[in-house]
């Protein structure tokens, strides 16, 4: 016997699409501003348009449901237009990442399949010599802001181009009704930006897609203002749209109708200039585009005026948690991955915050957050059985949530990997305090193994960013025939700090453990000053080139 109550025969059951984010700012929000660096300006009612007509240029080149359009564009309006045209005409979203080497760009294209290319002109050179009769792009629309024509790239033979961007729009219907369908059909698909092997391709249902951008806006919501979204905010990413959906921003500010600003190609004068001018009021990055920006503040000496940063993607160290609230940035911390689309956890405020040191407060926002509403979030053993909770208890973080992605395109047997019994493992150690906050000590590739013991590589650098001379830091493991691994620092000094020495830094390691802070065998046995660290593509710290690096130079 049923348990179900009937529905009326003509009662609407709300499939959980993209296009339903639109609804309430179709209503409420139509003379909200959108703007793109300072190229445009426009209203959120010109934006719905706009999206109507992308959808009516995509729907005359006769594509089937299920085929994916992607893009090669820097964050703006165009992207943001995408965001929603494509997915809600039934196709799939392709978030190209275009900081990847040339090769695995392509690779990625050639892996997803796409049959339409949304191509900006500056990536136009990278894409100029593929051999695309033996692609599956059939049609390419040209993103430009600078006046450069197809026939100033490809010449005049490259039938595949349908035309630009602006004059396709232009001469499109105005109106378009999107459909209804299953809400579990595949909205966007992207690569993960790892550094080992090609790049995994990861994909994102309708249904968890709105799962997340409820859950963000309701996360981000419960915060106090000083930290929280209000519908007062500005909001700007400063992580690229090819990213993890922008960490999820762009569909939650439209959802939620927040004025937008987009950057384009992110120049660390042009991000300054438009927070000020746009009075930008919430952000996220990864702790290498803060450096650039601070830095930029600094040479002009201007003051954030509590704008509100979430950081993710690398770990936020106290230092640079301290240079950030020092020059008026509320910064905290993000956590999530690729394959979580991507938010796991925040950094926890409270209206009745706790009497907390300055040094308490910092440690706070560098810690990995508490889980998110609908979040699951265990810490496993190698047994995969959950352990207690204190930093005593070490192990996998693993997770279950509405949004993770269910496998890795066309490769089951990594997908079943991914989720072996039956929830997602993350391959990030950490422990989870009393109080449900999480703190990932290190990757499970990353953790250092010296005489037997274990070392958390992110703890040393957490330390050795309190130095006030250290700019930048990564610790790595090297090779080393007595212990089997030692801990090697390297460190980016703050240019008016050329002067250290290795001592200098050595000492604030050596006073952390004799504080029994970090473990004597975890101060590291050598310390170099680098102009630079290697990067992936999405600004986080590579160190699979760096141990390749000095476990060769130690052989020389």
């Amino acid at each position: 016997m049923s348990n179900t109550y009937p529905s009326a025969p003509s009662a609407y059951e709300f499939p959980l699409l993209i296009k339903q984010l639109l609804n309430r700012a179709k209503t409420v929000s139509l003379n909200q501003e959108i703007v793109y660096a300072d190229k445009k300006s426009l209203t959120y009612a010109e934006l719905f348009t706009r999206i109507n007509r992308l959808a009516n240029v995509l729907a005359g080149l006769k594509l089937a449901a299920g085929n994916v359009v992607a893009v090669m564009d820097w964050d703006s309006h165009r992207y943001l237009e995408a965001y929603f045209a494509v997915p809600m005409s039934q196709y799939i979203l392709q978030t190209v990442n275009i900081r990847l080497s040339p090769d695995k760009i392509l690779y990625t294209i050639n892996h997803a399949k796409p049959k339409v290319l949304l191509l900006n002109s500056e990536f136009a050179e990278l894409v100029k010599n593929y051999q695309f009769e033996n692609s599956s792009i059939e049609h390419i629309i040209w993103l430009d802001d600078n006046g450069v024509s197809v026939e100033n790239v490809f010449g005049s033979n490259q039938p595949r181009v349908v035309g630009e961007y602006e004059a396709l729009l232009a001469t499109a219907d105005s109106n378009f009704e999107f459909p209804d369908f299953d809400e579990n059909t595949i909205a966007t698909t992207f690569y993960t930006s790892g550094t080992t092997g090609d790049p995994k391709g990861v994909f994102f249902s309708h249904r968890q897609l709105v799962l997340h951008t409820l859950t963000e806006a309701a996360s981000l919501g419960m915060l106090p203002d000083k930290q929280g979204v209000s519908y007062g905010d500005v909001y700007m990413p400063m992580t690229p749209m090819f990213h993890v959906h922008a960490w999820g921003f762009p569909f939650t500010a439209t959802m939620t109708g927040l004025k937008q600003v987009y950057p384009g190609r992110y120049a660390p004068d042009t991000l300054l200039d438009l927070i000020i001018n746009e009075k930008v009021s919430i952000t996220h990055c990864v702790p290498t585009i803060l450096q650039m920006v601070l830095k930029e503040a600094q040479s002009r000496n201007a003051n954030f005026n509590g704008l509100k940063m979430i950081i993710g993607g690398s770990m936020l160290t106290e230092g640079l948690a301290k240079a950030a609230i020092t020059q008026g940035i509320e910064v905290f911390t993000g956590y999530g991955m690729s394959e979580t689309a991507p938010l796991i956890s925040l950094t926890d405020f409270s209206i009745h915050e706790p009497e907390m040191t300055e040094a308490e407060d910092i440690a706070r926002r560098c810690m990995t957050g508490k889980p998110v509403l609908m979040v699951d979030a265990q810490v496993w053993d190698e047994n995969n059985k959950p352990v207690g909770t204190g930093k005593e208890h070490t192990g996998e973080l693993v997770l279950r949530a509405p949004w993770l992605t269910q496998s890795y395109l066309k490769n089951e047997d990594a997908g079943a990997e991914l989720w072996e019994h039956g929830y997602m493992h993350t391959q990030d150690i950490a422990y989870m305090c009393p109080d449900g906050t999480i703190k990932i000590t290190d990757r499970l590739k990353d953790v250092i193994k010296s005489g037997g013991e274990w070392i958390s590589s992110l703890e040393i650098e957490t330390i050795l960013s309190l130095h006030p001379a250290v700019a930048d830091v990564a610790v790595i493991g090297i090779p080393d025939k007595q212990w089997g691994e030692r801990p090697l620092a390297l460190i980016v000094l703050k240019p008016n700090c050329q002067d250290t020495s290795a001592d200098d830094i050595k000492a604030i390691a050596e006073q952390a453990a004799s504080k029994g802070m970090i473990p004597k065998y975890g101060v590291p046995s050598e310390f170099k000053f680098v102009d630079e660290l290697p990067k992936t593509s999405v600004g986080k710290h590579d160190k699979k080139v760096m141990r390749e690096m000095y476990a060769e130079q130690n052989k020389a």
